[in-house]
C-alpha cells in the first residue's frame, strides 16, 4: 500500500477507534489527559510502522494493544517510584503478557463490547463534566470522542487554533486538578451530569446546523459528528428517554440539510424548502428514536418535546399542512418545563402561524426588555416577519436591518438584507 494511502487509512482508523482507545487507557491510568497522550503515542507508533509493514487486519485491536502496553509501562514506572521492585506484584506482569499477546493476535484480549461501552460512557461523562466551561467541554469532546485534530476543531468553529489548543490543555489540567474520577456518576448525580452531556452534543449539532459566524450557512461535518456521538450515547444509555429524545431531534433536523441551502449556498427557510429532498431515512430514524423515548414512560423532557415539534414538520407533506396548533401546544409545554426567552420566541412563531401574526407579535414584544435578547438577532428578525405580514412595512424594514446588523453569519446577513429590501414599495413580497 502506498505511503499516502497508508496515512489515509491510519487517519480513518484513528477517527473510528481513538475514543475506545482513550477510554480504555483512561480507566487504567485514571487521568484523561494522560490517556490521550498514551493513545497518541500508539498512533505515532502506527505512523512509523504501518507504512513499512502494512495496515494490520484488525487495526483497532493493534492500536488498543500498543496503548495498553504503554499504559502498563507508565503504571510500572509510577509504582517503581513508590515501591521496591519486588513489591510490584504479579498482576502487572500478567497484564503486560496479555498486552504483548494482543499485539501478536489482534482481536484477542479481555476487552468485550460491554467493556468498551462502559469505558466510552465514562469518557463521555468525564469530557462533559460541569467543572469545565462550555467551550472547553465542546473542544475536549470533539478531541477525545470525535478524534478531531485541534486544527479541525478550530476550523469548524472559526476560532484560532491556539485558542482551541489552550482550551483543551486547560480542560485536561482542570480535570486533573479537580481529581474528577473516571466513572459514570451515581444515580444522585447522573441527571445533572447527563444534562451537561446532552447540552454539549446539541451545541455541537447546532453550530453545524446554523453556523453562528462565517460565510457558510451550515457546517455539515459538525452535524454528522454530533449525530454520531448521540447515537453512541443512545446505545450506551438505553433507559434514558432524553438521550433518545435528543437523537430523534437531531435525526429529524439533519434530514433537512440538503434542502436548507440553494445552489450558491444561500439559506432556504423551512416553509420554502423542497420537502421531496428531505432525507426520509433520517426522518424514519428520528421517529423511531422518539418512539423509544415515549415508550420509556413519564412526561417528555425538553429534547423529546423539541423532537415532537420537529416530527410535526416532518409529517406535513407541505408547509400549509403543518399542524401549527399542536406545535404551539408543544411549545407551551416546553416553556413550562424549560422557561427561557429563546423558547418563548419560538412559541411566538408557532402562535403566529396558528392564530395570526398579531398574536405572535404580542408575545415577541414582551421579550424586548429581556437583557439576554438585547443582541439576539432572531428577535428583530421574527418581529420583522410579523410586522411584514401585518402590512407595517416601514417598521418591518427597520427590524430586518437591525437583525442583519446583529448576525455574524454572512449568509444570514444577506438573507435578512434581502428581506429588508422586500419591504420597500414596489418590491416583490417574500414570506418566510
Amino acid at each position: 500500500m502506498a505511503s499516502h494511502e497508508t496515512h489515509r487509512a491510519i487517519d480513518a482508523v484513528w477517527r473510528i477507534e481513538s475514543a475506545k482507545v482513550i477510554a480504555k487507557v483512561a480507566r487504567m491510568v485514571q487521568e484523561v489527559g494522560l490517556a490521550e497522550e498514551i493513545a497518541q503515542d500508539a498512533l505515532v507508533t502506527a505512523l512509523e510502522r504501518w507504512p513499512k509493514t502494512g495496515v494490520p487486519d484488525n487495526p483497532g485491536a493493534w492500536l488498543m494493544a500498543v496503548a495498553k502496553h504503554r499504559a502498563i509501562d507508565y503504571l510500572r514506572r509510577r509504582k517503581l517510584l513508590a515501591l521496591k521492585h519486588e513489591e510490584l506484584g504479579h498482576e502487572l506482569e500478567l497484564e503486560q503478557e496479555m498486552a504483548f499477546a494482543d499485539v501478536d493476535e489482534p482481536g484477542s484480549g479481555d476487552d468485550g463490547a460491554d467493556d468498551y461501552g462502559d469505558d466510552l460512557l465514562r469518557l463521555i461523562f468525564t469530557a462533559c463534566h460541569p467543572v469545565l466551561s462550555t467551550e472547553a467541554r465542546i473542544a475536549l469532546t470533539l478531541r477525545l470522542l470525535g478524534g478531531l485534530s485541534t486544527d479541525e476543531i478550530a476550523r469548524a468553529f472559526l476560532v484560532p487554533e491556539p485558542t482551541v489548543a489552550q482550551r483543551i490543555v486547560r480542560a485536561k489540567r482542570t480535570l486533573a486538578e479537580a481529581r474528577v474520577p473516571f466513572e459514570v456518576p451515581g444515580p444522585e448525580e447522573r441527571g445533572a451530569r447527563l444534562s451537561s452531556v446532552l447540552e454539549v452534543i446539541y451545541l455541537i449539532f447546532n453550530e453545524g446546523y446554523s453556523a453562528t459566524s462565517g460565510g457558510d450557512w451550515m457546517r455539515p461535518a459538525l452535524c454528522d459528528e454530533a449525530l454520531r456521538l448521540g447515537r453512541v450515547l443512545a446505545e450506551l444509555a438505553t433507559q434514558e428517554p432524553e438521550v433518545h429524545g435528543l437523537v430523534a431531534l437531531m435525526e429529524i433536523q439533519a434530514s433537512r440539510a440538503k434542502a436548507r441551502t440553494g445552489p450558491s449556498g444561500e439559506p432556504i427557510l423551512l416553509l420554502e424548502q423542497n420537502r421531496a429532498s428531505w432525507d426520509h431515512i433520517l426522518i424514519r430514524r428520528g421517529f423511531a428514536a422518539l418512539a423509544r423515548a415515549e415508550a420509556l414512560g413519564g412526561a417528555l423532557g425538553p429534547y423529546a418535546l423539541q423532537a415532537a415539534i420537529a416530527a410535526c414538520h416532518a409529517r406535513a407533506p407541505t408547509g400549509a399542512d403543518t399542524d401549527w396548533q399542536r406545535i404551539a401546544a408543544l411549545y407551551d409545554a416546553l416553556a413550562q418545563l424549560m422557561p427561557s426567552p429563546v423558547v418563548e420566541l419560538n412559541r411566538a412563531v408557532a402562535l403566529a402561524m396558528a392564530f395570526g401574526p398579531a398574536t405572535g407579535l404580542e408575545v415577541a414584544d414582551a421579550l424586548l426588555t429581556e437583557p439576554l435578547m438585547k443582541n439576539y438577532h432572531l428577535l428583530p428578525s421574527v418581529r420583522a416577519d410579523f410586522l411584514f405580514k401585518l402590512g407595517r412595512l416601514e417598521e418591518a424594514h427597520a427590524e430586518f436591518e437591525r437583525a442583519a446588523s446583529l448576525t455574524r453569519n454572512l449568509r444570514e446577513r444577506e438573507l435578512l438584507l434581502g428581506r429588508a429590501e422586500a419591504c420597500r414599495p414596489g418590491s416583490t413580497p417574500r414570506l418566510s
